[in-house]
């Protein structure tokens, strides 16, 4: 494998109560604001594993796990797609209820 190649990672698809979302605003104090696919609006934390080596900006898609207490309002940030997720994700059919 040469050093321009990436190496290849499984997509991260959502698993049984995660939700696929897109960031539509930052909020401070490790808070987003994430429209979710299933129609909801949720304040959802980025956890500390998170934190320092993913950054996010407007516009990203994410996938959101709710909490079991207030889970039409808030959730936690499980992970972060890149570009060529999202191409997958689109493929697949899971972004199309977020448009």
């Amino acid at each position: 494998m040469s050093d321009r190649e990436a190496p290849s990672r499984s997509l991260m698809l959502p698993s049984e109560g995660e939700l696929v979302g897109v960031v539509i605003q930052l909020l401070g104090f490790d808070r987003v604001k994430v429209k979710c696919s299933d129609g909801k609006t949720r304040i959802c934390r980025i956890p500390g594993k998170m934190k320092k080596k993913i950054w996010l900006r407007l516009n990203d898609v994410v996938l959101v796990a709710p909490w079991d207490f207030q889970s039409d309002q808030k959730g936690d940030i499980v992970w972060r797609y890149d570009r060529g997720d999202m191409r997958e994700l689109k493929a697949k059919g899971y972004l199309d209820m977020l448009v």
